[in-house]
């Protein structure tokens, strides 16, 4: 799988790979959308529901395939992210995301790792108003 790192992240990744949380889709979500990443073929779709003043996350929910770095990102984000504030998500990057996982990622899986966290801030850019796009896509 070309991962750098201990083992216990390794098998954490793993688990959260064959053991996806808050996988599924939200029945009510404040917003939805998706999210692909050409290179490698990983898609994901994010549910995300707000409390009632839209300043936090309370629930989140992700759909979608692809290879064990985009979907453990995905189960460890959405894990993250519920009880988060807007600000929080929108100051995340993609060193965030590469420390949540706990490995060394190459060059190339970059765009893996990071798919989840730009479907979840674009998706909230959109709904804000922000931003008006169909779909994410890490390659650029």
């Amino acid at each position: 799988m070309g991962l750098g790192g201990s083992d216990m992240y390794r098998q954490q990744i793993l688990d959260h790979y064959k053991n996806p949380r808050n996988y599924g889709e939200l029945d009510d979500p404040t917003f939805t959308h998706e999210g692909e990443n050409p290179m490698c073929g990983d898609n994901i779709t994010i549910d995300v529901a707000l409390d009632e003043s839209e300043s936090t996350i309370e629930r989140v929910a992700f759909h979608g395939d692809g290879c064990a770095i985009s979907q453990a990102s995905a189960s460890m984000l959405t894990d993250r992210l519920e009880g988060m504030a807007i600000e929080e998500l929108e100051a995340m990057d993609r060193d965030d995301v590469i420390d949540m996982l706990g490995v060394d990622i190459s060059p190339m899986r970059v765009k893996c790792a990071v798919l989840a966290e730009k479907v979840a801030q674009d998706g909230y850019e959109i709904y804000a108003g922000e931003k008006d796009l169909d779909q994410t896509t890490t390659e650029e």
